[in-house]
């Protein structure tokens, strides 16, 4: 699927993007280039810009970091979260780290990124990056109906767990991914996947000679092919106002 959507030869390109955005009734208005004729490939057009100013930055604190539907939100129970009725998993496995506590009793978001979304990923909030951790796994689709019958689907997932220094304490923010999602990339290190690994990798942005800093609102990576993001937030941090099934647009307060 990787090479597949990256296939220029126009034909192919062109048909398979017509039919992905009468399929799933992508807005291309919206889009920064809303000509099929004029993406380069698919991945192309799956990863699209959208129109300057067109996603509005709230002044709140925290900011939706994508636009999507939020599958589940709210209170971590000391190291439990939910994920839907009959299936819970922990932070350690979501995040691959037996002993972190940090998020015991915290609050979380995740919100589930459909094809039709625009596929960019921005910072919830002011952050400097600390660490980041590829974590290899399954590919399972991330869609409701699989959330609900797959136990600890986010924590089996390949996926991108990113370590923030912020105003609320440390935060998580995890890129999982999911069926058709061999490939994430962040802004700092370009494309993670592929190559795949079989081990899980580490990142220490601590002791670097120059800050990885992002604003509220800044770009921090994408999805090459839909999924979904988590945000961790410690204990005593700020409410995440969030409701099962409700529709966001990056940059619209989420507190």
């Amino acid at each position: 699927m990787f090479r597949f959507t990256r296939i220029k030869v126009l034909w192919i390109k062109n048909t398979f993007t017509r039919w992905f955005v009468k399929k799933y009734q992508v807005n291309l208005a919206e889009a920064e280039v809303e000509k099929i004729e004029d993406f380069i490939h698919f991945n192309d057009f799956f990863t699209r810009a959208l129109k300057p100013n067109l996603r509005p930055i709230s002044d709140s604190k925290l900011i939706s970091p994508v636009d999507g539907v939020v599958s589940q939100s709210g209170k971590i129970e000391d190291s439990q979260i939910f994920q839907a009725k009959g299936h819970q998993y922990s932070t350690n496995n979501l995040l691959a780290d037996k002993s972190s506590t940090v998020f015991n009793n915290g609050k979380f978001a995740t919100i589930y990124l459909s094809p039709r979304d625009y596929h960019r990923i921005h910072m919830p909030c002011d952050g400097i990056l600390l660490e980041m951790k590829y974590i290899p796994g399954s590919l399972f689709s991330v869609n409701q109906k699989t959330v609900s019958n797959v136990e600890r689907v986010f924590a089996r997932n390949e996926r991108l767990v990113c370590l923030f220094k912020t105003e609320f304490g440390q935060m998580a923010f995890i890129l999982v991914g999911a069926i058709f999602v061999g490939s994430m990339q962040t802004i700092w290190e370009g494309q993670i996947t592929p190559p795949y690994g079989k081990k899980i990798t580490n990142y220490n942005y601590k002791d670097k000679d120059k800050v990885i800093k992002l604003s509220k609102g800044d770009e921090l990576g994408r999805f090459n092919m839909g999924s979904t993001v988590i945000m961790l937030l410690p204990k005593d941090s700020i409410d995440i106002n969030l409701i099962e099934g409700q529709e966001l647009k990056m940059g619209q307060e989420i507190i």
